[in-house]
């Protein structure tokens, strides 16, 4: 039995075509994409990341400060995997999944997102970026364009600061490409202080330096474990003392500069020494070397 050549050159044809257009079909048919499992899913992972939200930093505040910092680092890792499976698992329902869809898809959307959503999409990958190399966490004590507070919490687009005024700022990852970012902490429990002090000259330095160190190893709100250190630079107007040292819990900071600077006041008065009257301008502290950290 003979083949015809024409009708199996046609049926190749058509069976090309199909595939073809099987290909290039993005949309599945809508009779075939059910609504209810995705609304279901969306919504289940929208409730685990608000469940995720409230329940981890509670354990966080119930828990040691060591134990906080861990719980509060994970919020950012468990919401990015929750978004991606929800994306990953509606994306073979809404769409045809071939190769020449994700090529077109990915095409279309980068022109459209390169044009009209350059910052933001730089700020989402600027936050993935962020989530591996962590250079700042929630419970982290950081400045960013001059603003200092604690990372509340780290989004895909922004994290959001709570400084010492109590004021919220949200800074959107994509500083990270464009500024240096300080982290006073980084993922330590606890993080260096310094108190200032500025005596006019004619004093004992000992007894100062050591009265200034006697107040802050007294000091309730102090880290036994981290070591005290009293540096001093001789200034044309008098001499800069520095006391650095570690509170407890790095919320306490504020109180602990203050505690250290109130008896510190009293301790150099006590010890002969007389604070500098003259007010000492941030251009003098510019034109100054900075004072070697340990």
């Amino acid at each position: 039995m003979q083949t015809d050549p024409s009708s199996t050159e046609n049926a190749t044809q058509t069976t090309a075509q199909a595939a073809s257009d099987e290909a290039v079909k993005l949309f599945n048919d809508w009779q075939d994409i059910s609504l209810l499992p995705i609304v279901a899913v969306i919504l289940g992972v929208w409730f685990a990341i608000a469940i995720v939200r409230w329940l981890l930093p509670f354990l966080a505040e119930c828990g040691p400060s060591q134990l906080r910092l861990y719980l509060l680092a994970t919020i950012p890792i468990i919401r990015l995997v929750l978004m991606t499976f929800t994306v990953l698992w509606i994306i073979p329902i809404v769409f045809n999944p071939t190769f020449q869809n994700f090529l077109v898809i990915a095409g279309g959307a980068s022109v459209a997102i390169g044009f009209a959503f350059k910052d933001y999409v730089s700020s989402l990958i600027a936050g993935v970026v962020a989530v591996f190399e962590r250079p700042y966490r929630p419970g982290d004590w950081v400045e960013i364009n001059n603003d200092y507070g604690e990372v509340q919490s780290v989004g895909l687009r922004a994290i959001r600061l709570r400084t010492a005024a109590d004021d919220i700022i949200t800074v959107p990852h994509l500083v990270m490409w464009q500024n240096n970012i300080s982290n006073s902490n980084d993922g330590e429990r606890t993080l260096l202080c310094i108190a200032d002090f500025y005596v006019s000259p004619g004093h004992d330095a000992s007894a100062v330096r050591g009265a200034i160190r006697d107040v802050a190893i007294t000091s309730a709100y102090l880290e036994y474990d981290k070591p005290v250190l009293v540096v001093l630079k001789e200034e044309p107007w008098g001499t800069h003392y520095q006391a650095k040292a570690y509170p407890f819990d790095m919320r306490d900071q504020f109180v602990f500069i203050t505690d250290m600077t109130v008896r510190g006041k009293q301790a150099i008065r006590d010890a002969g020494g007389v604070e500098v009257t003259a007010p000492y301008t941030a251009t003098e502290k510019k034109r100054s070397p900075p004072t070697n950290q340990f």
